[in-house]
């Protein structure tokens, strides 16, 4: 008798030890991919608000408390402030900054260099609200008089934009490629396409993916921390059960820990398609600067850096989607264990 009496308390011992350790390390394990989301975030999400938030998470004199401050509500704060009209009018500004040239779109980039540096919301309004459309006018007009572009164009060009409408991995540049070759577009649509509409496009599928991945990842993210904390909550309460309500409790905790792993479902999906999409795009993206490298003429020549940026902000996000990924993965496993735990405890 005195065996066994010695023998469950040397594994209850061990089984308050361990639970010492597990529940800051499944905290710290937390922190620590909270903290490389939010550098994602700062680093790559389309809007202006978020990133700003995001940077103030992280260069915090208490960044711990302001990250997980930031994952628990600043983000659908600063979600809520993109949605408002100035920064909606910046960010769009700053958008068509980066894809139009000032080489091959001048007026555009003129425009947009000038809404995005006025002091004056004012000016990013009518940037929005018909400046840049009255800009690309300008711009295709230059080029329709200037007439190299359009004299350059071969019917390879034409057939290589078909297959981008039909075959691009990105929806935007599908839906603009679609429009520059549909029935009755002129020549100056399929220059418009590669002089700026290609590289609008491009940037709208990258801006349209970070967007769809931080929406979906935090709504994910603040249901699985609550129910991690659930989880460790109802698995010390089944090592602190009395004999008579033991088995009940190890029961629910066991439970918990399995209602962890099944939320991991979305997460794990969602961030491995995501991984492959953006392989897909990057060696779309290494394939067309590859074919304007080779090919000769003004039109391809518009393409060329649009093109490298695109596949190294590709494999970026390549990157960052197999982080999240793991960090998914992690949490199915630490489910897993908690329930084992759960179950070996006597």
């Amino acid at each position: 008798m005195r065996k066994h009496a010695l023998r469950r308390a040397l594994c209850s011992l061990l089984v308050a030890v361990l639970a010492m350790w597990v529940s800051p390390a499944i905290a710290v394990a937390s922190a620590a991919g909270d903290r490389i989301w939010v550098q994602y975030l700062a680093k790559s999400d389309p809007r202006s608000p978020v990133r700003i938030a995001a940077w103030q998470a992280l260069l915090s004199s208490a960044p711990d408390a302001a990250i997980a401050q930031f994952v628990g509500s600043g983000y659908d704060y600063a979600v809520k402030l993109s949605a408002e009209r100035k920064a909606r009018n910046m960010d769009f500004a700053k958008r068509v900054l980066a894809a139009f040239t000032a080489e091959f779109a001048p007026e555009v980039h003129k425009a947009a260099a000038y809404a995005v540096n006025s002091r004056e919301d004012a000016d990013r309004e009518r940037f929005a609200n018909g400046g840049f459309e009255a800009a690309k006018l300008r711009d295709a007009a230059a080029r329709e008089a200037l007439g190299e572009q359009a004299q350059a164009l071969v019917e390879a060009d034409r057939a290589f934009v078909r297959s981008l409408a039909a075959n691009d991995p990105g929806a935007q540049v599908r839906v603009s490629a679609a429009y520059a070759t549909r029935a009755g577009a002129s020549d100056g649509d399929l220059v418009d396409f590669f002089a700026a509409g290609w590289a609008f496009g491009a940037r709208l599928d990258l801006e349209t993916q970070r967007q769809l991945g931080a929406d979906n990842d935090m709504r994910w993210r603040a249901t699985l921390n609550r129910l991690v904390e659930e989880a460790a909550a109802a698995e010390k309460a089944a090592r602190e059960a009395s004999d008579e309500m033991a088995e009940q409790a190890k029961a629910a905790a066991v439970r918990a820990w399995q209602t962890v792993g099944e939320q991991t479902a979305p997460g794990r999906s969602y961030w491995g398609d995501a991984q492959r999409h953006a392989e897909q795009q990057a060696a779309n993206w290494a394939a067309v600067y590859a074919a304007a490298v080779a090919a000769a003429g003004p039109n391809w020549a518009a393409i060329v850096t649009p093109a490298q940026s695109s596949q190294s902000s590709w494999d970026a996000e390549r990157t960052a989607a197999a982080q999240q990924a793991q960090y998914w993965n992690d949490l199915l496993q630490q489910a897993r264990d908690g329930e084992q735990r759960v179950r070996d405890e006597r």
